[in-house]
């Protein structure tokens, strides 16, 4: 089983950045598609960006596309979610998950089988 901890979340004004961490424990040596997902209050969980074993690969929703960049360091066991030019838009609480296998959609939150607790991303405007 893998543990998926968040952190880097905060309070930021429009036009800022943030950068979210995901650091995995337990069983990390599957090599398999990581993502960030958030939630916003009232709303359903959503897709934000992916990225494969690799790095090779990357997925991004298109109203986080040219601000946002996913990256992953394997040897730190470590994700990552560079937002910049954030908006009011992007408050939500955001999430990193894990596929449990190379099948399925990026995209679908039924096909991760691990998640974390989420940290909490404020924009004011």
């Amino acid at each position: 089983q893998v543990q998926l901890v968040e952190s880097g979340g905060g309070l930021v004004q429009a036009g800022g950045s943030l950068r979210l961490s995901c650091t995995a424990s337990g069983r990390t040596l599957s090599p398999f598609t990581m993502a960030w997902f958030r939630q916003a209050p009232g709303k359903e969980r959503e897709f934000v960006a992916a990225i494969n074993w690799s790095g090779g690969t990357t997925y991004y929703a298109d109203s986080v596309k040219g601000r946002f960049t996913i990256s992953r360091n394997n040897a730190l066991n470590t994700l990552y979610l560079q937002m910049n030019s954030l908006n009011p838009e992007d408050t939500a609480v955001y999430y990193c998950a894990k596929q449990p296998s190379p099948f399925g959609s990026v995209r679908d939150t039924a096909d991760f089988g691990a998640w974390g607790q989420g940290t909490q991303v404020t924009v004011s405007s």
